[in-house]
């Protein structure tokens, strides 16, 4: 049995720039070094990516998984002849794209929770249009979430060079995020953050720091008493508990430290408090992972760019960071359970 971890890639939506950097990534050759790769959607999507990138990337279509053996020299499609470029117009969300998308991603987490995939990695698509198109979440991973049959806290996670970012709140009104900020929540968003960090392989004890709420850490509750009565006292039990975490501390402050290395990871209260900090360090190199879920997932942080759309001049960087860092979580989920079963 390949100890390489079997990753299904997803082209992402045709009416963006997902065709044309996945496209680019697999011409290059780099995800067979780290994994067995098949491709799962449409052939038209593959060739459409190739006319993008100006790129050649050898593949076998076959109709059932189970066809498929490695090693080889091409990269296998698994054609589920469900998505016709040709159609749509492109440079702007389409729901019934984002439908589709979405009974993609149905297909491949149904491979994935068969034993048949190790991992998801997805071109950029769009939440919008998956919504409008049917597939009525906030966000891909509530769906996969639901798709997948979870129960618990799970998270999006947030990749640079330089940290991680996990939330306690996501894709929720400012005003609703504010209200859900509970020991209950920080307890298992700093959980979600030890847990991964460790899984990604950057230590056994991660560095933590754990945002505040409120302007300059509440001002002793001159500006909001959140830090007081429920960000402190839950991060000085996590940390009695053995997790290595500090907080709460300044937003304005936070990634500076993590920026010079003081943290592995930070956990922020809300989605703009880290995204932007993400955004502006690492936007052509950041990866969105969804974290706690019994599949792996990883995707580029950026987004779909309808304004370079057909133009062949999409950066793939953070197409392959999330490809290399779905093998690496595959790889060690799978050598877990292989020792796991061994003993």
């Amino acid at each position: 049995m390949s100890k390489l971890p079997r990753i299904g890639f997803m082209l992402g939506d045709i009416t963006g720039i997902g065709p044309e950097i996945a496209a680019k990534l697999l011409a290059s050759g780099k995800p067979a070094q780290l994994a067995e790769v098949v491709i799962i959607g449409d052939r038209r999507v593959l060739e459409l990516g190739m006319r993008d990138a100006g790129v050649k990337v050898p593949h076998t279509v076959y109709r059932s998984i189970d066809e498929i053996s490695w090693p080889r020299q091409d990269i296998p499609l698994l054609d589920l002849g469900n998505m016709d470029p040709a159609r749509f117009k492109r440079g702007e969300p389409v729901d019934e794209v984002g439908k589709l998308c979405g009974d993609t991603f149905k297909v491949m987490i149904d491979l994935a929770l068969a034993g048949k995939l190790d991992g998801i990695c997805f071109a950029p698509l769009n939440k919008g249009a998956m919504n409008r198109g049917g597939w009525k979440f906030n966000d891909e991973h509530q769906m996969f979430a639901h798709l997948t049959s979870h129960s618990g806290f799970f998270g999006e996670m947030n990749v640079i060079d330089q940290f991680s970012t996990f939330r306690v709140t996501s894709h929720v009104a400012l005003r609703e995020a504010v209200n859900m900020i509970t020991p209950e929540r920080i307890t298992s968003a700093v959980n979600l953050a030890n847990d991964t960090l460790r899984a990604a392989g950057k230590s056994n004890n991660p560095r933590i720091g754990v945002a505040a709420l409120n302007p300059h850490n509440g001002e002793n509750g001159l500006f909001g008493d959140e830090e007081i009565r429920i960000i402190r006292p839950t991060v000085d039990k996590l940390k009695a508990g053995g997790i290595n975490c500090e907080g709460p501390i300044s937003s304005d402050v936070i990634f500076l430290q993590a920026l010079k290395g003081k943290f592995d990871g930070v956990v922020m209260m809300y989605h703009d408090q880290g995204q932007i900090a993400t955004k502006l360090l690492g936007f052509n190199k950041g990866v969105t992972v969804t974290a706690g879920l019994k599949t792996v997932f990883t995707t580029p942080a950026h987004g779909t760019a309808y304004d370079i759309v057909s133009q062949g001049k999409a950066d793939p960087g953070a197409m392959e960071h999330a490809f290399t860092l779905a093998a690496r979580l595959a790889a060690g989920r799978k050598a877990a359970a292989a020792t796991s079963t061994a003993a």
